[in-house]
């Protein structure tokens, strides 16, 4: 039999190491894809969700793990893409008492890698980097500044923070998911840069739909206006994906509107806790807690038009 092929720091090659993955949603699902398609050992899937984590596993070839210790036993390298603190908490539980979890004996945590991706408070990210710590496994956040298309392509944008030597070990492995990525730091610095992001995303989003809504109150023709904002300081990467789709109540999902309510919410503690003042970022915060709370957070964050288009939620 061949030897895994090793890297000079005496490592296995990012293709011989088995990775699992905890957390196949649309995300998820499609950086497994990805990563198959390149060739790497995928071991196992898990999902709360257990039909996703099914559906995916019989796609790849791969074990439809019933328990997060189970997913993680077989694998070096765990990817967690999940939805929120909570969540990420929850995986990363305290296995006392037989909890399930990725930290679990069964799980045989020492000498693993956990590869976080998760839109999370910069103190959880520290959190589970101080558990994995303590049960002997690593952990690196890899943030995502990008949505499913590019998952399943692997033009992800990331930002990246952990022990500089982890995120060098994997760094082969995570440029077949994304175009670009950025180390940042210690634990939490990928955290806060992508709040950053998501918080002046969200804030031109609530903004554009504003624009829209009022261009449209005026009796403006919307399509022109979209091309004068396109030619103008009212441009924006938000115009280019979100603008058609707020004029035509397209709101099919790449990006959640209760995700961006979850993500302001983030970018606003964080000033708090700064003693900064943002005005913008809690006013974006409020548009989007009240599409959620009308049920509506199911549906993209360009929904956000609905509180603003003339006729509609609002």
């Amino acid at each position: 039999m061949t030897p895994p092929a090793s890297s000079a720091s005496g490592h296995a090659s990012p293709a011989s190491r088995p990775i699992a993955f905890v957390g196949v949603g649309r995300m998820g699902a499609n950086m497994a894809r990805r990563l198959a398609d390149c060739g790497h050992r995928i071991t196992g899937v898990y999902d709360t969700h257990a039909p996703a984590a099914a559906a995916l596993a019989a796609e790849l070839g791969t074990l439809h793990a019933k328990s997060l210790a189970e997913a993680a036993a077989a694998a070096e390298i765990i990817f967690t893409v999940v939805s929120d603190d909570a969540a990420q908490l929850s995986v990363f539980a305290d296995p006392a008492g037989g909890t399930d979890s990725l930290l679990a004996p069964s799980a045989k945590p020492r000498g693993k890698t956990f590869v976080n991706c998760a839109t999370l408070a910069p103190a959880t990210h520290i959190e589970i980097a101080r558990r994995a710590a303590e049960a002997g496994a690593h952990t690196l956040e890899a943030c995502m500044a990008s949505s499913i298309p590019q998952a399943r392509s692997g033009t992800l944008y990331l930002m990246c923070a952990g022990e500089t030597e982890v995120f060098a070990r994997l760094e082969p492995l995570l440029r077949q998911l994304a175009t670009d990525l950025r180390h940042l730091g210690p634990a939490g610095r990928a955290a806060q840069a992508k709040a950053l992001v998501n918080m002046v995303m969200n804030i031109n989003t609530a903004a554009l739909a504003e624009g829209l809504g009022l261009g449209q109150a005026l009796g403006l023709d919307l399509d022109i206006l979209r091309e004068i904002f396109a030619q103008t300081g009212a441009n924006s990467q938000v115009l280019k994906t979100d603008g058609e789709d707020m004029q035509n109540r397209a709101h099919d999902c790449f990006f959640s509107a209760a995700h961006a309510a979850k993500d302001s919410t983030i970018a606003w503690h964080l000033g708090c806790e700064t003693g900064l003042h943002l005005p913008l970022a809690a006013a974006t915060k409020l548009q989007f807690d009240k599409l959620t709370a009308l049920g509506l957070g199911h549906l993209d964050k360009s929904a956000v038009a609905e509180l603003t288009f003339r006729g509609r939620h609002a």
